[in-house]
């Protein structure tokens, strides 16, 4: 194995980590805080931490990245997770752990972002597509396996955060066997300012590409956070629960390279229009099934799918929009959409469930989707080259 496909392995295993890192804390919060009485608006502010945790410190990680390079952001980004983790039996307290999850959105930015752009900008045109999929596919694959730690919880309520500490912890040893890198630089002067008309330049030619992000971050953190509760009170049991929730990640595990590779062939666009139809389908379907067990797992699992590549395809079509040198400002976006959509998600899904009643959840998520499919069809894309960029600069 060549150096360029170590590192390319053991970025994607540090995402998959993280995702199982994520993928356990959204549901197994959400049942301690319903079975200690807390109501379902503060269990949703909860979760909305660790997504306030990446978006107050976006607008800082991109200069770092690039006076520094990929492997110090993602080492400092890992420890955070691995440290904060390991913390949370300290204390049980909805301010304690409020903080702690904030940390932990900060950590898993900085990891994120760096392992994503690593990838992105180091990938060719004919490939990216698979690439950013297999990073998707390792990032599903964690988080699928998260929500099965929930359960443990009836062994001791410390024992799931204690294994998901120890696992980042080895993953994160894995980092120091990589050579550092940079992301093309350019003649700016990396301030707070010049960030902000990078910021400009790049909605302005990708903006379509954010939504993706934004819907699966809405869809994934609502679905982890809020949904738990709204089952329990429906009647389904915490292990039918943890059923559904993987079986709608497994969906996307299993097409989440397929699309991938299609939509190097066929266009992000066209792949990303078909996956948000079937996804509106499935999940209109899933509200008027959600009683019985069977249908609603097959809902779920045919949307996981088609939605469950929703963020890395729109990462790729983002790479497909922007020249390189904006890469690293394309990728901070796309995370910041995904954050919003994440902090939207439990609040409102906790808003949801206590003001509304004889509403399917699944309708909101629907709603949502149908919203970026309608946005995506009507965009005409307006392809932008280094050269164009540089001209614009200047003028």
């Amino acid at each position: 194995m060549n150096k360029q496909s170590m590192r390319f392995w053991i970025l994607v295993s540090i995402v998959g980590i993280s995702g199982f890192s994520q993928g356990m804390l959204l549901p197994l919060i959400a049942v301690i805080f319903e079975n200690s009485g807390v109501s379902s608006n503060l269990n949703g502010l909860n979760a909305t931490a660790l997504y306030i945790g990446i978006l107050l410190v976006s607008p800082f990680m991109e200069e770092p990245l690039r006076r520094f390079g990929y492997k110090p952001i993602i080492i400092l980004g890992g420890l955070l997770v691995a440290i904060s983790l390991g913390l949370f039996p300290l204390w049980k307290s909805f301010w304690f752990w409020f903080a702690l999850r904030l940390i932990i959105g900060i950590g898993d930015h900085a990891l994120h972002f760096g392992t994503q752009t690593w990838i992105t900008t180091t990938s060719s045109e004919k490939n990216r597509g698979r690439n950013v999929s297999l990073y998707g596919l390792f990032f599903g694959v964690g988080f699928a396996a998260g929500p099965l730690m929930t359960p443990l919880i009836t062994i001791h309520e410390a024992l799931p955060f204690i294994l998901s500490s120890a696992l980042c912890f080895i993953g994160w040893l894995l980092l120091f066997l990589l050579k550092n890198d940079y992301p093309e630089q350019t003649i700016e002067v990396n301030s707070l300012k010049e960030t902000m008309k990078r910021f400009g330049t790049a909605w302005k030619y990708g903006w379509v590409a954010f939504l993706p992000p934004l819907g699966y971050g809405f869809l994934e953190s609502s679905l982890n956070g809020s949904f738990p509760i709204y089952g329990l009170r429906i009647g389904i049991d915490l292990t039918n629960i943890s059923i559904l929730l993987f079986s709608f990640a497994i969906g996307g595990i299993l097409f989440q390279l397929p699309l991938g590779m299609i939509s190097d062939k066929l266009g992000r666009k066209t792949i990303l229009m078909s996956v948000l139809f079937i996804g509106v389908v499935s999940f209109t379907f899933a509200s008027f099934v959600e009683d019985s067990i069977q249908p609603l797992t097959a809902c779920l699992f045919i949307a996981g799918m088609a939605v469950g590549s929703t963020f890395s395809l729109g990462i790729s079509y983002m790479s497909d929009l922007m020249p390189k040198n904006l890469l690293p400002t394309g990728n901070l976006l796309c995370g910041i959409a995904f954050s919003v959509g994440s902090l939207l998600g439990p609040y409102l899904g906790g808003m949801f469930i206590a003001y509304t009643e004889n509403i399917s959840y699944f309708l909101i998520i629907s709603s949502m989707l149908l919203a970026i499919f309608i946005a995506i069809t009507a965009y005409r894309p307006k392809y932008v080259t280094q050269i164009e960029y540089a001209n614009e600069k200047a003028s």
